[in-house]
């Protein structure tokens, strides 16, 4: 959701933050909106906020991670697996939202649409 945001893909966006939602406790609900409305990754723990450092690296150019970025992650806990998946995800859903964005996917005129999308999506995932 977050990689969606950068990408100004509403659609992506709200589908995968309302997914996010669904599948935190309901005390914990409100980091969603942190992260993705209000950009707030402090609300996350350090691995978390580096590995969205990461992220939002690729949706500049996979060349935007560096050393740096990749040394800052490990050194908070991320495994290489972390790193690959962030990189592979954060890859694939830039080329989602072109893709979503350039078909003209319209967005629901009604906003309570992606709860159901959201709850659609933590229950059958994304395969």
């Amino acid at each position: 959701a977050r990689v969606s945001l950068a990408n100004d893909c509403a659609y992506c966006k709200s589908s995968h933050a309302a997914t996010a939602s669904d599948l935190f406790p309901e005390d914990k609900k409100f980091i969603v909106e942190e992260v993705i409305e209000n950009k707030n990754d402090k609300v996350l723990s350090e691995k978390m906020q580096a590995l969205i450092e990461i992220a939002l690296a690729v949706k500049t150019s996979g060349k935007a991670v560096t050393k740096s970025l990749i040394d800052n992650a490990r050194s908070a806990g991320a495994d290489e697996k972390a790193i690959h998946d962030t990189v592979l995800v954060a890859a694939a859903f830039c080329m989602f939202n072109r893709y979503v964005d350039g078909l003209g996917t319209l967005e629901p005129s009604d906003r309570t649409m992606y709860k159901e999308i959201g709850k659609r999506l933590a229950i059958n995932g994304y395969i």
